[in-house]
């Protein structure tokens, strides 16, 4: 996942109040496009359980200031066309689909790095192990879940952290780290570490990427 930007997140905080003033729950809005854009964002995916409405617009805006992609998932055509007709002009910069959220998910957006989840949606539980299972394989992802006091919520594994805010009807906020394997030479186990290493020339402000790789050695020696 990206460094958190705090002007990213300023800036689509502010372009979100401009946009939702007439928004019933403001303060959730601000908050979702504020993490959103503050992790510099590119694939937000949203799963509704009905109607879209102000957490899309809230994307929309921290799309506008990352640059990236808003997905909306949708139960079903219906909720698609009266989607459309409530966003008005914003809905242009979002992406409808309709379907299985699940199967929408694996087939298509696998590597999205920001998910925004309706805990009132049937079965958002599986939508959630998900995502969770392949975020881990494409470099992690933040998901957050609305209206988390009226659903069930859902269960993290130990590596994921997950906070509960009391933020309109609950917000629940997942931070899925990617899994990093370590491999030797030959594709095998050889008891070796790499990790890498950037520096920064001062004079030329050019990046420099290092792989260090060193044996593993078990225990402390003296």
């Amino acid at each position: 996942m990206a460094c958190w930007s705090a002007e990213n997140a300023t800036q689509a905080y502010l372009r979100t109040v401009k946009m939702g003033k007439r928004a019933k729950e403001p303060d959730v809005a601000e908050f979702v496009s504020a993490l959103a854009a503050g992790n510099s964002s590119q694939v937000m995916v949203e799963v509704c359980a009905g109607v879209a409405g102000a957490t899309t617009i809230a994307l929309v805006a921290a799309a506008h200031q990352t640059g990236g992609q808003v997905v909306c998932i949708l139960p079903g055509l219906e909720e698609l066309h009266l989607s459309e007709e409530a966003l008005g002009p914003n809905a242009d910069c979002v992406e409808f689909v309709a379907g299985d959220a699940k199967s929408i998910l694996v087939n298509n957006y696998i590597g999205a790095d920001f998910v925004l989840i309706d805990c009132t949606l049937e079965g958002h539980e599986g939508v959630f192990g998900v995502v969770q299972a392949s975020a881990k394989k494409k470099g992690g992802a933040v998901v957050v879940g609305y209206n988390a006091c009226k659903g069930s919520g859902w269960r993290s594994d130990d590596e994921s952290k997950t906070q509960l805010l009391p933020i309109g009807e609950g917000l629940l906020v997942s931070r899925i780290p990617a899994t990093t394997k370590i491999r030797g030479g030959d594709g095998g186990s050889t008891g070796r570490r790499s990790r890498w290493v950037v520096t920064v020339d001062k004079c030329t402000g050019e990046e420099h990427v290092f792989r260090i790789t060193s044996a593993h050695r078990n225990g402390i020696q003296t």
